[in-house]
């Protein structure tokens, strides 16, 4: 399925997400805060679009995805990117690799959730941090009945406009409806072993950023 929207992946997010998804990916950008020297991992990686802020900011990341057709597009567009093809709940990298693990837009995608936040924490170094921006639940209840019709209703027509793959976008709205709320994620990321567990709300709780760490 994502293979299929590939091509024009990040111009249908930015339409669908009203101009959004720019700012939403600066904030993923400075909660991961990534210095020089670090080693950062960018979980759902697709394109490449969310890792050039941490290759701007000097560190060695790695953009990682499941979908060969994503990487393919982010190659072409990005080839100074070291893109990876990879399954979440299986990561191909070593225990302790990375200063900081970020997935944005993903989790919600990945079968066993659990699995994937698991991996994350193994793959990260004692200390390091995980920073997760996903869909997520409006906190003022007039706005997420809106919101909802909007899922329900808008973006269907609005994706059949603006994507190569509408049908893609049906399962986008029905996989935000579905997701767990921010409490509900953030109880995930502790039984998966973070610690010091806590989330942002961006846009009035459209999307949620949380953070953990590994302790050290």
């Amino acid at each position: 399925m994502f293979d299929d929207v590939a091509a024009k992946y990040d111009r249908t997010n930015d339409v669908l997400s009203l101009g959004q998804a720019r700012l939403w990916r600066r904030a993923v950008a400075d909660a991961v805060g990534a210095t020089a020297g670090q080693r950062v991992l960018d979980l759902g990686a697709g394109t490449g679009t969310s890792s050039l802020p941490f290759l701007e900011a000097g560190a060695d990341v790695v953009p990682c995805d499941f979908s060969v057709g994503m990487l393919a597009e982010g190659k072409r567009r990005h080839p100074e990117l070291p893109l990876t093809a990879g399954d979440a709940t299986k990561l191909p990298f070593a225990d302790d690799s990375f200063d900081a693990v970020t997935i944005s837009f993903a989790l919600r995608n990945v079968q066993d959730t659990a699995a994937a936040l698991s991996e994350m924490h193994r793959v990260t170094k004692p200390g390091g941090k995980l920073v997760v921006c996903e869909f997520s639940t409006p906190t003022w209840t007039p706005f997420r009945t809106v919101y909802t019709e909007y899922l329900m209703r808008a973006l269907p027509p609005v994706a059949t406009a603006v994507s190569s793959n509408p049908d893609a976008y049906v399962y986008l709205a029905e996989s935000i409806r579905s997701w767990p709320d921010q409490p509900a994620l953030a109880t995930l990321l502790q039984e998966a072993g973070w610690t010091r567990v806590a989330w942002r709300n961006l846009t009035g709780g459209v999307v949620a950023l949380h953070r953990g760490f590994k302790a050290a």
